[in-house]
Parts: structure tokens; sequence; C-alpha cells
């Protein structure tokens, strides 16, 4: 299995928004729609897919059994289920890649009952948009062309870097949650917006466009985002008089106390 390139069958389990991304991710990258298979216990949703993408569907067996490559996709809290219905059932040495939030190589590994290699990603979501962050780490076994094939598809996602499995909880807490994050501090900002008198619209607005421009900077730049924030900060000027309410009420403890939650809970899944 894999011994040449790239696998000749993938079979993806869990379509759901973030096996859409990846489903997108392999065709876009060059693979053939015509050797997808999905398992989606959701008809409608399966159906749907089958149309957007010319892909194939069908039983957990059906898939799993003529897979060169498996894609789990699923929640952390049904894996044990997936992994036992479908033990014994993936050919020997074809790829398992696994998605899933907390769960180990040895977990995954132990559960399929072959001894087949395992890599372990945590995407994130702006992986919908082109624009995601994902981290892997491989298990034992595992061939250069199955590493590559992994990070070229991703790449096709945003972007893809290399680390021990033992840091993948603190990567939850960064990159895989860090979206939400994100999306919270905007939502924070366009109700202070309001509160200090602009429309909803035209604060949302403000909000949203200097997020994306503050990122696009950031990232296009060269500079640090302590540069960056410099550069924006006039001595006893509005940004310094907001960013000392920032430092009163602790605001880099608060972050780190959320990610080390996030870490925590991680490391709880699996």
């Amino acid at each position: 299995m894999m011994t040449g390139g790239a696998p000749k069958t993938i079979a993806v389990i869990g379509a759901g928004v973030m096996g859409e991304a990846l489903i997108s991710a392999l065709i876009t990258s060059g693979f053939q729609s015509s050797s997808i298979i999905i398992c989606e216990k959701r008809e409608e949703r399966a159906k749907e897919l089958l149309e957007k993408y010319q892909i194939k569907a069908g039983t957990l067996t059906q898939a799993v059994s003529s897979a060169d490559a498996l894609l789990l996709v699923v929640k952390p809290q049904d894996m044990g289920g997936v992994l036992s219905d479908i033990k014994g059932l993936l050919p020997s040495g074809a790829l398992v890649v696994s998605f899933v939030a907390g769960k180990k190589i040895e977990f995954i590994a132990v559960g399929l009952g072959n001894a087949n290699p395992v890599i372990r990603v945590m995407p994130n979501t702006p992986t919908l948009v082109g624009a995601g962050m994902a981290a892997i780490s491989l298990g034992v076994g595992v061939t250069n062309d199955q590493a590559s094939f992994v990070r070229g598809f991703l790449e096709s996602t945003g972007r893809v870097v290399d680390v021990a499995e033992d840091l993948q909880d603190a990567v939850t807490a960064l990159s895989g949650s860090g979206p939400a994050y994100f999306f919270a501090f905007v939502e924070s900002m366009i109700a202070a917006g309001i509160d200090l008198g602009l429309p909803a619209d035209v604060s949302s607005q403000l909000a949203i466009q200097t997020m994306i421009g503050s990122a696009k900077l950031l990232a296009e730049s060269g500079k640090s985002p302590t540069t960056l924030r410099e550069n924006v900060t006039s001595p006893n000027g509005t940004t310094a008089a907001a960013l000392a309410t920032f430092g009163s009420e602790n605001l880099s403890e608060i972050i780190k106390k959320a990610m080390t939650s996030a870490r925590n809970r991680s490391q709880e899944l699996a």
C-alpha cells in the first residue's frame, strides 16, 4: 500500500465541515474524485457531497476494507466506537490519518488491530478557505511517500508543520482552538463599538476589516507582532491608553490560562 507514492483509494470517515474541506483539498491537490469514498451516516449529507464532488459513498466496511489511506474525521467521543467497528478491516500497511483532537497515535494503532502506520493531524477551521494551519506527527512505520502525500494535500489548505506528538495538545490549544479566540475578540470589539455609538453594521465592518488588514500586514511585512504593535503605539496616545487597560487586566495571563485549559482538555480526551 502506497509504496510508490500517493494512494489509489482514500476513505473518509466523517464528512462534516472539516471532512468536506479535506475532500476538497484532496481534489485540489490532484487526487481523482472517483477514488474517494466517504462513510457518512446522514444520508442527505452524503448525497450532497456526492453531487458536489463526484465522489463515492459506502458503508463503513466497504469504505475501510478498500482503502489505501483512511482519513478519520470524527468527534473524539466517537473515536473508540469507530475503531471498534473497523478493527481488522483496514488492509495491512494502509495509511491512517487522524484529525481527531486528543486521540494519540498509540490509541489509534491498538484500536485498529493491524500494524497500520498512523499520522496524527491537528488542523483548524481556516482550512475551509485555504488559509489553514495544520500540525502533523508521524507514527512508527510511516514512509516518506506517505508523509509527503499528507503534507502535499494539507498544503493546498494552508500551511503545515511537523511536531513531536507530545506537543499536539499544545498545538490544539494554540492553532486548533485559536480561531475561536480570535472570533470571540472580534465579537467583543463589535459590541464595544456599538456601545460607543457606532451602528452595528459599521462596527462590524470596521472590526472585521481591521483584523483582516492587521493579519495581512503581520504575514507580509516580515516584522514581528511586537514591532508592529510598537509602530501603532504613540506615547500617551489612544492606542497606549487601550493597551494599558489590557495590561492592567493582565491580558497575557488570561490568554495563557485559556490556552492551558484547552491543552488540559485535549489531554483529557486521550
